[in-house]
């Protein structure tokens, strides 16, 4: 197939979708239903248009899932405009430490009881599969800064934690089967790869995105400079909390997401008033720029108008990136080895392991047996998934495992995109009419 075939089919499909976006957000079905179904299409399943192959792509395929989750890590921080000092964030901690480490042990159990994996591997596993994935949740994340429902909170701050705190026990995983060093009795892997990794790599995106959007503010208030390019801030600011985050030896994952967190946090200690959040999205509305340069350099106005323009452009990257993934994973099932996958592991891991540990991790929680049946039920897998079976492939993980790995991996992503893509509009409005007629329901207040 030759450039100008790819460019028509490109074209036809991001124009289709651009088209048709309203009416598919109506319809029991997500986009990544439909990336998956064109990418099986595509596939020599179909037509045979593509044909990659995850040993020979396995490197290009570790970098491009990390770069989309590094996106969408740091559009799930800048969601959360709710204060650190909020009782609201122990739902998303709860999730990502309690449940995340619950699920992790359950998954292991299973793998080496009835799936008769080598400990390591049965740990590395769980690893893979109990984040839930930032990229593929959109749909239940926060979806405006003035939005504080525990509900999606929950969801975007889990999707945005858990795919950090999921990496000590990849390299626990490793370190079982001799491909990472752990140290007697795991001692290093405690001291490096938990305490020094998880701490220096929060500190290290915190500190910077702080310090970044505290500096934009400045030149944009006091000298009406470093206007515009907010695109290039986003990116600049991604790249460079992950790259400071690694050259520490810690978890660049969770120096993103907290990037996002601390330039939101920068933006909220300053413009806390409704008004300034509508002024702003009136002002990016400009077709003439005129209002939006102003907003920018406004003193009232900038902190959410810097947000507000960092967070669109994220948006729209994620939604690219989204699609060339989620049509590659459809592309790659052809070469999946499917006799290595156990399709009853996948209605354990979505239908006992995930609430069981969801209940549990969330229990005394002041969230509502509704709320809990939801969080509990979109425990979505996806890309997170595939970049952490990759980076183990690429750290050696030996041939016969990774098959089995990538089985086992590869049905519950494809389940969870199917079943979640078809239940995520019906259950969302479901809870929205009911937390509506709950907030009627209240006394006004005098």
């Amino acid at each position: 197939m030759d450039f100008a075939f790819w460019s028509v089919l490109v074209g036809v499909l991001l124009i289709f979708l651009a088209l048709s976006g309203t009416v598919l957000s109506r319809l029991p079905l997500s986009t990544a239903m439909l990336y998956l179904a064109l990418g099986l299409v595509m596939s020599p399943l179909g037509l045979n248009w593509l044909a990659p192959d995850l040993r020979e792509n396995k490197v290009l395929l570790e970098r491009l899932t990390e770069t989309v989750v590094l996106v969408s890590l740091f559009t799930a921080g800048l969601k959360l405009s709710v204060s650190l000092r909020d009782r609201r964030w122990l739902l998303p901690l709860r999730l990502a430490l309690t449940s995340m480490v619950l699920t992790v042990v359950a998954i292991a159990a299973v793998g080496t009881v009835l799936l008769g994996l080598p400990l390591g591997a049965a740990v590395l596993l769980g690893a893979i599969l109990a984040p839930t994935d930032p990229v593929l949740a959109s749909d239940v994340q926060v979806h405006r800064p003035g939005d504080r429902d525990k509900l999606r909170f929950a969801l975007t701050g889990e999707g945005g934690l858990n795919d950090g705190t999921a990496f000590p026990f990849v390299m626990l995983g490793l370190g079982l089967l001799g491909l990472h060093e752990i140290g007697p009795w795991g001692w290093r892997w405690l001291a490096v790869d938990v305490l020094w990794a998880v701490a220096a790599g929060l500190a290290a995106g915190a500190l910077l995105g702080a310090a970044v959007g505290r500096l934009v503010l400045f030149l944009r208030r006091k000298h009406k400079e470093a206007v515009g390019l907010d695109d290039f801030l986003a990116l600049g600011l991604i790249a460079l909390s992950y790259g400071v985050a690694v050259l520490l030896h810690g978890y660049g994952f969770l120096a993103v997401f907290a990037a996002g967190v601390a330039l939101r946090q920068v933006e909220q200690a300053e413009s806390r008033d409704p008004a300034v959040q509508q002024a702003v999205e009136q002002a990016s509305a400009d077709p003439d720029f005129t209002a939006a340069e102003a907003a920018a350099v406004d003193p009232r106005h900038a902190p959410a108008f810097m947000a507000h323009a960092v967070l669109g452009f994220n948006q729209q990257v994620e939604r690219i990136g989204e699609l060339a993934i989620v049509i590659t994973i459809g592309a790659l099932l052809w070469a999946v080895e499917w006799d290595s996958a156990a399709w009853w592991f996948v209605p354990v891991l979505l239908l006992v392991v995930r609430p069981a540990a969801t209940w549990l991790g969330l229990l005394g929680s002041h969230s509502s047996a509704r709320q809990r049946r939801l969080v509990a039920w979109f425990g979505i897998r996806g890309i997170g998934s595939l970049y952490y079976l990759m980076y183990a492939i690429n750290h050696g993980l030996p041939d016969r495992l990774a098959a089995q790995l990538t089985a086992l991996t590869l049905s519950v992503v494809v389940t969870s995109i199917f079943v979640h893509g078809i239940s995520v509009t019906p259950l969302m409005r479901a809870y929205e009419r009911a937390m509506g007629r709950r907030a009627a329901s209240r006394p006004p207040v005098e």
